[in-house]
Parts: structure tokens; C-alpha cells; sequence
């Protein structure tokens, strides 16, 4: 007996099965696809990851490894959200280089790295529309890759027109509109691995927890602390699951928004601790530390 033919038996162009097998594909593309790290070899990399993902307003003077003629200040964004910009500082030029930027440049690491070089020469007044790649060199050519970043957290954007006695109506409008979305921001100090964000969203806080470890390194960590009920920074706070940006995993957890940043830090060395010696274990994961990753990696979204 002749076998049915399958021809025609696969999902139909624009068929809800079709959507859903297109999706499943997608996300598989994403599960393989090799993880870029724009701001790989720099120490402040976890911190760089913050200051373009989701921190509002925040400042840092950049130590460069061959200073230009004028400092560069590292911004998380500037109006019109452009690149750079050189203004006017008491006498003197200043450079500004913005790491959240409109449109978004594929490769944010040379992009940085080209408006660095821009602003350590042009003339107060300049404004760069769009970096050129194509000469920018590595990011630790222009920024001392050692070096940890002095950052100024900001609860307004009022410092666009620091200097400037009579800004422009357009600039005093964005600053209005900016102030009024801004998102109360902290890095919490201490002696950790990555960069811990507390901010307040509103109804509750979180720690964002950016980590520059292997993905999957700290997914395995992230599990058998689950595994052995370690997954918590102490009462208040609870594990909401973790996203994916430039490359590295980011642990998020809801607190009690009641709190100052500050009093989580003894929760934060405690967890620290944990996911230290999680990371140090080489050995295969158990049956319940497999459950939790899975449980973990289930929540799992991609910002960028």
C-alpha cells in the first residue's frame, strides 16, 4: 500500500501553528546564538551594561589611557540623544559621550570608543550626529581597561544645562518631560562581583544584579543556591527571575521598596557569598539544582 503523501501537511503561511513554529524557531536561534559582549576586556564592563540598559541618569568622569585635549565625561544620555557633544565648562572644553543613544548602533563598544576619540578633540560648541567605526579602534585603546568608573547617580537631568544661563525653551521642555519618567536609582557600595542596581519602579524595588560571569556559569550557581533555599538577599525580597543583555545575566530580585538601598547591603555580601562558592563547585548539578535552572531559565527574557 502506497504511503500518504505529506506534501501540504506542514504549517500554512500566515496559520496560528505557522506563527507559533516560526517563534519556536526564533527563540531556538537565540538560545544558540553566540552572546556578544560590547564592553568585554574592560573592568567596568558590568557597570557600562547598567549605564546603557536601564540606569536614567547617571555621570562619570573616563580615565583614558592617552588623554586628548579635552576630559571625557561618560553620560548615560543626552538631549536629542545623540552621541557626544563638547560644551563649555568653566573656561574650559569638556566632552560628553552618551552610551544610550538613538538610533542604537549595532556595536556598541566601537561606537563608544569612536565618540570617545571625537570628544577628546573637537572644539566647544561641536555636536557629533553619528559615530564612524570605521577608524574607532578597540575600547581599551581610548579607555584604561582596569580602571572601575566613579559614577554620579543623578535624580534629574538638570545637569544637560549645567553652566548654561539661558538654555534653550526645546532643552527646558525635555528636561521637564525626562525628570518627570525618571526612576529613583542607586549602586549599592561594597566588595562585589558585578554591579548590584537597586531602583524603584514605582509599586516596588528591585536589585538589578549584573554579573560578568559565563551565562551558564551563573544559571548553575543561580540553581543550586535555589536548590539549597539561598536564593533570597533576606525578608522583603524575593527572586523574580533574571534577563539577558550585551551578553551577561542579570539576577533580579523584588524588594521592599520601604527600605533605603543601603540596608540591603548585608543581604546583597550574604548572597554574594553564596553565589561565589556556587560558582567555585565544579560538580554536576542534582536532579532538584536541575529543576530549579529549568524553573529559572523558564523566566528568562532578552533585553538586548
Amino acid at each position: 500500500m502506497a504511503k500518504k503523501s505529506k506534501r501540504g501537511s506542514g504549517p500554512r503561511p500566515g496559520s496560528n501553528r505557522a506563527e507559533r513554529v516560526a517563534a519556536r524557531k526564533e527563540r531556538q536561534a537565540q538560545a544558540t546564538a553566540p552572546l556578544f559582549r560590547p564592553f568585554a576586556g574592560i573592568a567596568a564592563e558590568c557597570d557600562l551594561v547598567a549605564l546603557r540598559a536601564f540606569v536614567a541618569s547617571a555621570t562619570a568622569e573616563l580615565p583614558l589611557t592617552t588623554p586628548g585635549t579635552n576630559p571625557v565625561r561618560l553620560v548615560t544620555v543626552l538631549p536629542g540623544a545623540g552621541p557626544a557633544l563638547v560644551r563649555e565648562e568653566s573656561g574650559a572644553a569638556v566632552g560628553l559621550v552618551a552610551l544610550q543613544t538613538q538610533p542604537e548602533h549595532e556595536e556598541p563598544g566601537a561606537a563608544l570608543a569612536a565618540a570617545i576619540r571625537w570628544a577628546t578633540e573637537s572644539a566647544a560648541g561641536e555636536t557629533l550626529s553619528e559615530v564612524d567605526i570605521a577608524e574607532a579602534g578597540a575600547l581599551e585603546d581610548v579607555l584604561d581597561p582596569t580602571a572601575a568608573l566613579d559614577i554620579t547617580v543623578h535624580n534629574d537631568f538638570n545637569w544637560w544645562i549645567e553652566g548654561q544661563d539661558s538654555p534653550a525653551p526645546q532643552i527646558t521642555a525635555m528636561i521637564e518631560q525626562a525628570n518627570a519618567a525618571i526612576m529613583p536609582t542607586a549602586r549599592l557600595a561594597g566588595d562585589f562581583v558585578g554591579a548590584p542596581w537597586w531602583v524603584d519602579a514605582g509599586e516596588r524595588a528591585h536589585l538589578r544584579w549584573i554579573r560578568p560571569e559565563p551565562e551558564d556559569d551563573v544559571m548553575a550557581a543561580l540553581a543550586r543556591v535555589h536548590a539549597s533555599g539561598g536564593l533570597t538577599l533576606g525578608e522583603g525580597s524575593r527572586f523574580a527571575g533574571s534577563f539577558r543583555t550585551h551578553g551577561l545575566l542579570v539576577p533580579v530580585f523584588d524588594l521592599d521598596r520601604e527600605l533605603h538601598p543601603t540596608e540591603w547591603t548585608g543581604g546583597v555580601e550574604t548572597f554574594n557569598n553564596r553565589l561565589n562558592e556556587a560558582l567555585a563547585s565544579d560538580a554536576e548539578l542534582t536532579s532538584d539544582e536541575r529543576r530549579s535552572r529549568d524553573g529559572i531559565r523558564a523566566r528568562q527574557v532578552t533585553l538586548r
